[in-house]
């Protein structure tokens, strides 16, 4: 639990004991089982987001068993094995619920951030935001899916790349591993730029066309490029790599702010654009792609009472691939 922000370096979290929260008419209980970590994590704990509550659980991307049902909850039955992502409630009458755009909600909510997340053994979530998970992967495979994953397809959908073209993935953590296995699978080339050696091999490992650092020229000029490493100054650095009319789209909740650059930089219709949160749409779209693929995801799993260690890890590009808590099994 977090009870005032700090460094991640100054072990932020402690292990408390705390009331275990019962299901309103339409929501779920559930049995943690196990938690993805992410660099959203990493920006709650160290108060880089405003925080809308304190004390706060962390944690949404939860793999885990239902463990009791509301009053009219009949989506799932006890012992039924679900996800639970980001994206927690939205109120579902302003313009952007209306005109499914429900990721941009008035009034959205969101897990490990408004609500309690998976940093602990027990979690509620309305039934209508929570998703039955693909059988295929195990419980700590599946958690880097229901963020990273999520977000990562929403990512690869706004930034217009089609297939047969070139896309480049700036940063190459849980996301990005996750993005270069579907993109590939749909028929893209994918060019990775990372300043880690581990991940530049991982990248290699899993199929990209190039790999090189985060502020080299790429041998042919991309089509498009997701940015998940939160630095400003990649806006710049990808906007010059990509042809005319191509998108660089922006994967972080947060990011450094972008340097002032010049018109000629962004002419020619090349877009720059942000990516905010994701739909059930997304969701529901991913995990299906992701079964199908199939994806495979590269983890670090960490006992829960490790949580400080796996976000100082994180925080330091220490992690290959994904983190994941085992909450209980």
């Amino acid at each position: 639990m977090l009870q005032a922000p700090k460094n991640a370096d100054e072990n932020p979290l402690r292990l408390l004991d705390i009331t275990p929260p019962s299901p309103d008419a339409r929501e779920i209980c559930v049995r943690v089982q196990y938690c993805g970590v992410c660099h959203t994590d990493l920006h709650i704990v160290e108060g880089e987001l405003p925080l809308p509550k304190l004390p706060l659980v962390p944690g949404h991307q939860i793999v885990g068993v239902v463990e009791a049902l509301g009053s009219n909850a009949h989506k799932f039955r006890e012992g039924d094995r679900v996800g639970i992502p980001w994206l927690h409630s939205t109120d579902g009458v302003c313009r952007y619920c209306l005109s499914g755009n429900e990721n941009l909600c008035d009034h959205a909510r969101f897990t490990g951030y408004h609500v309690d997340g998976g940093y602990g053994e027990t979690t509620i979530v309305a039934e209508d935001f929570a998703y039955a998970l693909p059988h295929s992967f195990s419980g700590a495979n599946a958690a880097p899916l229901l963020c990273a994953g999520i977000i990562g397809y929403r990512s690869f959908r706004l930034s217009n790349v089609q297939k047969g073209e070139l896309l480049g993935l700036y940063g190459f953590g849980a996301s990005a591993h996750i993005v270069l296995q579907f993109a590939r699978y749909l028929g893209c080339e994918v060019y990775v730029f990372s300043r880690t050696s581990a991940h530049r091999e991982l990248a290699t490992s899993l199929g990209a066309a190039w790999v090189g650092g985060s502020d080299e020229k790429p041998p042919h000029q991309l089509d498009a490029a997701i940015i998940f490493a939160p630095a400003g100054q990649l806006a710049i650095t990808a906007l010059s790599a990509v042809r005319r009319g191509g998108t660089v789209a922006l994967a972080g909740i947060t990011m450094s702010p972008i340097p002032q650059f010049s018109y000629a930089a962004i002419y020619h219709e090349k877009i720059l654009r942000s990516v905010a949160n994701s739909t059930r749409r997304d969701a529901l779209d991913f995990l299906e792609l992701a079964a199908e693929v199939p994806v495979h995801t590269e983890i670090e799993v960490f006992q829960l009472e490790q949580a400080n260690l796996a976000l100082q890890k994180l925080k330091h590009s220490q992690i290959k691939g994904a983190a994941v808590l085992r909450v209980a099994t």
